[in-house]
């Protein structure tokens, strides 16, 4: 579990140099999330960071099916509550918000750190690990560390902590399949080039009938939906591949 939680804050660090940057109309400048500024893509992640603390706390515990399906306004999708949040709030401010998200990123690791990470909390769709609720914190502040860094005109280094995020993306394919209405053909398999150049294996207990070769960086940006397969190297084979490569996320959910 440390090695996660190392990589989690790791990230949460490089998204602290990156804000250490911003001043004045720098909060303004236009993300790669469409209609948010950076300002927003931060306050984003600091509400979401309050509610995997809560989570993490067992305050969400009452929430059987999950947080927002016990909602009112749970016909709202995971990325319109998001948006409603965000819009609700963002008039405190780029300076606020930088300092409201380092304090739910502090705690985070705090809270998480102090548990077993195979004890299962309440998340946004239902139950998960704290193991697997740690690994979507990273995803999500990975993804829009990138979206930050992107707006400021930035170009980030990739790191051994994709390991943590392109695993979480396979390891949830079945998932991304299940909310499409289709049904897998078989297990799949991925093969990646990391960062320094060695290749990452992604094997499941049974024999895969698809397989996924290329770069995690490419990989990751496919499944936090920032760049399409068809404009990257990746190479799929197998009867699933064409569908993986199209409905592949780093799901929160």
């Amino acid at each position: 579990m440390n090695d996660i939680i190392d990589a989690l804050e790791a990230q949460h660090n490089e998204l602290r140099a990156l804000i250490a940057t911003c001043t004045g109309d720098d909060w303004q400048r236009l993300s790669p999330c469409e209609g948010w500024d950076i300002g927003d893509v931060v306050l984003h992640l600091a509400q979401a960071d309050e509610l995997a603390v809560a989570s993490a706390q067992g305050k969400l515990d009452g929430h059987a099916n999950g947080f927002l399906s016990d909602r009112p306004d749970r016909a709202l999708s995971v990325d319109a509550a998001a948006a409603a949040q965000v819009a609700n709030e963002r008039a405190i401010g780029g300076e606020r918000i930088g300092q409201r998200w380092d304090a739910s990123a502090t705690q985070l690791v705090g809270e998480l750190r102090a548990l077993d990470p195979r004890q299962r909390v309440t998340w946004v769709a239902g139950k998960l690990s704290i193991h697997t609720l740690a690994a979507t914190r990273l995803s999500e502040c990975w993804i829009h560390s990138g979206d930050v860094a992107t707006a400021l005109g930035v170009e980030l280094a990739a790191t051994d902590r994709l390991r943590h995020i392109a695993r979480l993306a396979w390891r949830t394919l079945p998932y991304a399949f299940e909310r499409a209405g289709l049904t897998m053909q078989g297990a799949v398999e991925m093969h990646l080039t990391g960062p320094s150049g060695d290749t990452w294996d992604y094997v499941p207990d049974v024999v895969a009938l698809t397989t996924i070769t290329g770069s995690v960086k490419e990989f990751c940006a496919v499944a936090a939906r920032r760049v399409d397969a068809s404009g990257t190297a990746l190479v799929g084979t197998g009867p699933d591949a064409a569908n993986a490569l199209r409905l592949v996320r780093t799901y929160a959910q």
